[in-house]
């Protein structure tokens, strides 16, 4: 199935505490000079123009960095986050950054990035997002897959988002499984999975299984724009952090709730955790 395409969806609250996270992640991997991988497994096209049919059919960008590009709260990450949308744009806001464009902001000439994507229209405007950069990799195949053939890298230092559309109910499991096998592999490295609340049982049952793997280390952050519902829809959404930076669950700790007052509807909440300790 490739119907899903992000266009419709991008700058909406989800995609703020993705990035926000990713962005997070990796500033800390680059303090160090030492080279890194970042492989994006369902890149998107990289680049979102909101004034496009699809960003304002739904429009969800305002509700997400629409909020806050005048935000005036004091938190750091938030200001960083703003910041960085800022530089794709000139005096309004006309285009959201993707997660490979968000992490080409933090990826060296020694570093590199791996981008994967199969959906026919996005492929070519990923291609196009990414040719400036020679150390950017775009490649037209299963990210599940792409993954798997990527670890361990030479670098020996990775981050890993994993970011499917869910359209399928097995892409929850399918996540899970991938990161488990990826891990076996190269238990060093920085693994993300981003998911979606539209059926919370299935959120439940990544967490346990990912507990019962053995992986140590695991935290989740996850911003909830409403209370749960059994109606159709996503009311929430997270990020899933094996092998965080140290500093991450405080960073996130402080973000959440601010989240939560600038984005959400009053039943709006947060969950900041460690699944497993280190």
């Amino acid at each position: 199935m490739l119907s899903y395409r992000h266009s419709f969806h991008a700058g909406n609250p989800a995609d703020v505490i993705k990035h926000l996270v990713l962005a997070e992640v990796l500033s800390y991997m680059s303090r160090k000079d030492k080279p890194f991988d970042y492989i994006d497994t369902h890149s998107g096209a990289g680049l979102f123009e909101l004034a496009s049919n699809d960003a304002q059919k739904t429009q969800e960008f305002a509700d997400g960095i629409g909020k806050l590009m005048n935000y005036s709260g004091g938190n750091e990450a938030i200001l960083r986050y703003v910041d960085m949308v800022r530089g794709f744009n000139k005096n309004k806001l006309a285009f959201y950054p993707g997660s490979p464009k968000v992490a080409e902001q933090y990826l060296r000439k020694q570093d590199k990035g791996w981008f994967f994507e199969l959906h026919p229209q996005d492929l070519p405007m990923l291609q196009k997002n990414t040719e400036h950069k020679r150390s950017l990799r775009v490649k037209g195949e299963d990210g599940f897959k792409g993954l798997i053939g990527l670890v361990p890298p030479l670098s020996r230092r990775a981050v890993v988002l994993m970011d499917p559309p869910y359209e399928i109910k097995t892409d929850y499991q399918k996540a899970v499984n991938t990161i488990i096998k990826a891990h076996k592999s190269f238990t060093s490295g920085t693994y993300m999975i981003w998911y979606p609340v539209v059926d919370r049982m299935r959120i439940d049952q990544m967490e346990e299984a990912l507990k019962a793997s053995g992986i140590r280390n695991i935290q989740l952050f996850e911003l909830a724009t409403s209370a749960d519902t059994e109606e159709r829809g996503m009311t929430a959404s997270g990020m899933i952090v094996i092998n965080p930076p140290y500093v991450l669950k405080q960073t996130m700790a402080d973000v959440l709730p601010e989240l939560v007052k600038e984005l959400a509807e009053s039943d709006g909440f947060f969950r900041c955790e460690e699944l497993v300790s280190e």
